[in-house]
């Protein structure tokens, strides 16, 4: 670092300030600063960074399971946000002996982590658990919360958005395949779609429940009866199992209008391309560490709170009603 400083001709602490990319040094400085360390081939020594600091730059990640698409990108988006800003990420996935969200996070201070975000379902655990004191922490998908960080998708308004859509096409109503019980999107989405019901004076009908997959939205589709016209499934991969349901029982979309949920990158491929409403799961990763590095370098207050825009895609999904 004293090379680096000499060459660049500044200070020892402007080199510091750089390396820990503090906002505290002008872009000239920092400029000359990157370019002696490029010259010399100056690399941070991460262990000897984390015992002058008492930070090891690295951030863990829970989630119940990376099996559902949701997770799998919300992981790609964490990875490559925290790889940017120098972190490294340690992942824990919930099941069978590892369901306890404590143990996750004794797994997670044993390895040195700074803070952590947890995703989705397992959210429903942490709220009812004791969060460490000791690792900073944000939360993907739940209520405001005072002891941790928050950020979310607008989970609702992207719900009542898909909802007003299909009543706009002249539907009567829109029958709701939900996610499963316990999950805080899930539940959104539901609230989102019977506002935009109860608005309208439109009936709710009793909506079916999935599990998130396929499958279960295959399921859920073969029990719809003959007078449904308009559905609104909570995530595209239930989506994906109704409209071969529906396809199967002679009445393919848009003959019945199907809207989706996330935006999966092979939803504009379905047949029909499928109306759906897109998460940013990008921006959701790249404001979580954010927020999650906010907390661990500044003491960020710990009633942060950020809502995420929801946007409603249409295809070719949704047409108005066949007489």
């Amino acid at each position: 670092m004293a090379d680096v400083a000499a060459a660049a001709g500044v200070s020892g602490q402007t080199v510091s300030r750089v390396v820990n990319e503090s906002p505290r040094v002008d872009p000239a400085t920092r400029a000359k600063v990157e370019s002696a360390m490029k010259r010399l081939g100056y690399r941070p020594h991460r262990a000897a960074r984390a015992l002058r600091t008492g930070r090891t730059q690295t951030v863990g990640l829970v989630a119940s399971t990376l099996a559902t698409v949701g997770n799998s990108r919300m992981l790609q988006a964490v990875a490559d946000a925290a790889s940017a800003r120098g972190y490294s990420l340690v992942v824990v996935t919930l099941g069978g002996a590892d369901s306890d969200i404590q143990g996750a996070f004794v797994r997670l201070r044993d390895q040195g982590v700074d803070g952590a975000i947890v995703l989705n379902e397992a959210t429903d655990l942490v709220r009812d658990a004791s969060p460490p004191a000791d690792i900073a922490l944000v939360v993907v998908d739940s209520a405001a919360d005072d002891r941790f960080g928050v950020v979310v998708t607008d989970h609702a308004g992207g719900a009542r958005a898909a909802t007003e859509h299909l009543l706009g096409l002249g539907h009567a109503t829109v029958h709701h395949i939900a996610g499963p019980a316990g999950s805080f999107a899930a539940a959104e989405r539901e609230r989102g779609w019977r506002e935009a019901l109860a608005a309208a004076g439109a009936e709710a009908s009793v909506p079916s429940r999935g599990d998130w997959s396929a499958a279960s939205g295959y399921e859920a589709g073969l029990a719809l009866s003959d007078d449904v016209t308009a559905v609104f499934v909570a995530n595209d991969q239930m989506s994906l199992g109704v409209l071969r349901a529906l396809a199967d029982g002679g009445r393919p979309a848009p003959a019945v209008s199907v809207v989706g949920f996330d935006d999966v990158a092979d939803a504009a491929d379905y047949r029909p391309p499928l109306t759906t409403v897109r998460q940013d799961f990008d921006r959701l990763g790249e404001r979580a560490i954010a927020l999650l590095v906010a907390r661990i370098e500044e003491g960020a207050a710990a009633s942060a709170y950020e809502a995420i825009d929801a946007q409603l895609v249409i295809r070719a999904s949704t047409a108005t009603p066949q007489s």
